[in-house]
């Protein structure tokens, strides 16, 4: 059965809480990533990481328009960050990458923050289809 994105965002946010329950603040976003979207994979998930979207604006087309951080069952799309505070614009940056993919959901997760709660921001994207 597929899921919808809201339990992909569930299953999501535990795993990326008991990553940073267990391995705390302080590495490298790669290194994030790459344990996240393995344990992703362990429980089923089809996970793909720097995943190359292409873009249109106007009449030019960008083969790689920018990279997906980590893409969810091509559902739900995750923007890993690891630094100590989160700027406004990496929230606007997510809600650009979702309306470019017309994705709904998307979240943003800081590694670097003190808690996880603290680090994690859904961001909706209400033009999606």
């Amino acid at each position: 059965m597929t899921k919808s994105g809201e339990e992909l965002a569930r299953i999501v946010v535990d795993c990326g809480f008991h990553l940073h329950k267990e391995v705390g603040p302080g590495l490298l976003e790669s290194v994030y990533e790459k344990v996240f979207a393995n344990r992703l994979t362990r429980l089923g998930l089809s996970v793909e990481t720097q995943k190359s979207i292409p873009i249109k604006i106007d009449d030019l087309s960008f083969a790689d328009g920018f990279r997906a951080d980590l893409l969810i069952e091509n559902r739900l799309l995750v923007e890993i960050k690891s630094v100590e505070k989160m700027s406004p614009v990496h929230i606007k940056q997510v809600l650009s990458y979702l309306r470019l993919m017309q994705l709904p959901l998307g979240l943003l997760i800081n590694f670097g923050a003190e808690t996880f709660r603290d680090g994690t921001t859904r961001v909706m994207n209400n033009r999606a289809n």
